[in-house]
């Protein structure tokens, strides 16, 4: 069973920084695209950032130059969401996804909790 844990969310005041971290475990060969995705209430599911398995990094327009994605290299269990001048618009719910490869060979698409943001202006 493939588990994965958000956490750094928190409040923060216009033009902060925050960074969410996120662990994936549990029967894992290998971990392929990640990614983290925000939700307001009311809104559909958004992506922010992505780094594919082959390296490609996508990120929102709304974020580019703010928000980094990144990866433990060492432990390619852990990933990162590095937010910079934060903004009240940024504020949601934040979730972290895997696709993942088990020692099968099958892939499957994991969420993590979510992890509340919230700016302040």
């Amino acid at each position: 069973q493939v588990q994965l844990v958000g956490s750094g969310g928190g409040l923060v005041q216009a033009g902060g920084s925050l960074r969410l971290s996120c662990t994936v475990t549990g029967s894992i060969f290998s971990v392929l695209d990640i990614a983290w995705h925000r939700q307001v209430p009311g809104k559909q599911r958004e992506l922010v950032a992505a780094i594919s398995s082959g390296g490609d990094t996508n990120l929102q327009p709304s974020v580019k130059g703010r928000f980094t994605i990144s990866k433990d290299k060492a432990r390619n269990t852990l990933m990162y969401l590095q937010m910079n001048d934060l903004r009240p618009e940024d504020t949601a719910v934040y979730y972290c996804y895997a696709k993942v490869a088990d020692y099968a060979l099958h892939t499957g698409d994991y969420w993590g909790q979510g992890t509340q943001v919230t700016v302040s202006s």
